[in-house]
């Protein structure tokens, strides 16, 4: 696999699906390019719809202190001594500076009850459900699931829709400034961030450190779109074996064998390695 060029890379990487397995959310067959991009230094982001709490999970599993993306970019958390020099951020939460990019999860919560008696449609995201009901839905154990509920800048809609009725409801939430994003599994109800946006405010911080750098994206849905137009490098792993996402931008995207972690491992043993 051709290297474009020799600056310092940054790996942003989405985890559901990507780095986690789909369905046990195991990264196990990931473990030999972790320790290959632990060993080379380089910076390795989470960008995913995954709360902060789901994240920090798995930054102390993973001994990993770099900045991470939640809720599809609905912020950035840097720990304060990260970078060492001075940038503009939103606000300090315990240890991390943070880019608040979405909407509050209240806000959101206000809002989709408005568009549910608006459309007349029935709307259940995470806020309805109890611990239980979203360990039954999602496979996670009923700690995973109340970590996963533990949502700040956007919410997850479980209610399946039919195509008018989410026209419908599109329409409604655009009136309040808001998005209905398709995900992996479910759709979530967010503002107008994407994992775009916050990768290209982190990449400016990371070309302050290092200079020129080249930036990787590693993803497996449409939802990671935003992820592949904002780097140089942009990973499409696959969603079941030999089966990809429909993806045709951009144009440069590399497909790379192998489902989920098995996919991302190839792909990061394989480029860097040369």
């Amino acid at each position: 696999m051709d290297h474009p060029d020799s600056n310092p890379y940054v790996i942003f990487t989405d985890l559901d699906g990507t780095l986690l397995d789909q369905k046990s959310y195991e990264y196990r067959q990931a473990l030999a390019g972790l320790n290959l991009i632990q060993y080379k230094d380089i910076p390795l982001v989470f960008c995913s719809s995954k709360t902060r709490s789901e994240q920090m999970i798995y930054r102390a599993k993973l001994g990993i202190n770099h900045p991470f993306i939640v809720e599809d970019g609905g912020a950035i958390f840097i720990e304060a001594d990260y970078f060492p020099f001075e940038f503009e951020y939103d606000k300090s939460i315990g240890i991390f500076k943070v880019f608040e990019l979405g909407t509050s999860y209240p806000v959101i919560r206000e809002a989709l009850l408005s568009v549910q008696n608006e459309t007349g449609i029935q709307l259940n995201g995470y806020g309805d459900l109890s611990i239980e009901e979203v360990s039954n839905i999602t496979g996670l154990d009923k700690q995973e699931a109340s970590l996963a509920m533990a949502r700040e800048y956007q919410e997850t809609l479980v209610t399946v829709l039919e195509p008018n009725e989410a026209l419908k409801v599109e329409a409604a939430l655009k009136k309040h400034g808001l998005r209905l994003n398709k995900g992996r599994r479910f759709c979530n109800i967010s503002g107008q961030n994407d994992k775009g946006k916050a990768v290209t405010i982190l990449a400016s911080l990371y070309r302050q450190l290092l200079g020129e750098i080249s930036l990787i994206g590693i993803g497996d849905s449409y939802n990671d779109v935003p992820l592949f137009n904002a780097v140089d490098i942009p990973v499409l792993v696959q969603k079941s074996p030999n089966t990809w996402e429909t993806i045709e931008r951009p144009d440069n995207i590399i497909k790379v064998l192998g489902v989920g972690p098995l996919g991302w491992n190839r792909f990061v043993i394989d480029f860097l390695s040369h």
